[in-house]
């Protein structure tokens, strides 16, 4: 049975937590160095909401939240007001069995209707699966930032791509 995806709410936040943690200590897939506390979670959860720019929607299986992908905010300054980041986690023993196809498909569909003009996506080298599903849904590299981010004792590489939402 394929997960369930719908947009997330507060009580989903220790899943969050935890799937996003994961990546934190044992990837360089997220430059955060620590892993987040369900106050941190909570804060950042705060940002999203069911409608417009700023949405996250999580896959659930069997009850249990097995991954999320959303939008928000690119960059502070007013005139990227039409650009997103989008970002997508996924519980690591279940990845590759197309959860994040269906969360993607459904967050691209829910923002159809939002001003959004381009929505990016940073990932850090190498991520195979992640720039596949990436170009998959229409993302086209759009920059590479070298060794912009140390962590595990090494300094890594992030892809950026960009994907047309007019």
């Amino acid at each position: 049975m394929n997960p369930v995806i719908r947009h997330a709410v507060e009580a989903d936040i220790e899943a969050l937590a935890n799937i996003y943690n994961h990546y934190v200590t044992a990837t360089a897939f997220t430059f955060d160095l620590e892993p987040k506390s369900i106050e941190e979670r909570l804060e950042w959860f705060a940002h999203f909401s069911l409608v417009g720019k700023n949405q996250l929607l999580v896959a659930v299986k069997d009850e249990v939240v097995i991954g999320y992908a959303g939008t928000g905010k690119f960059r502070e300054k007013t005139a990227y007001g039409t650009s997103v980041e989008a970002s997508i986690y996924l519980d690591p023993d279940l990845r590759r069995q197309g959860a994040g196809s269906l969360l993607y498909d459904a967050l691209f569909d829910s923002l159809a209707s939002v001003d959004i003009h381009r929505a990016y996506a940073g990932i850090t080298l190498p991520n195979d699966a992640s720039i596949a599903l990436h170009r998959k849904f229409g993302f086209h590299p759009a920059g590479l930032y070298r060794e912009v981010g140390r962590k595990f004792g090494r300094y890594w590489d992030v892809q950026w791509f960009e994907k047309d939402l007019n």
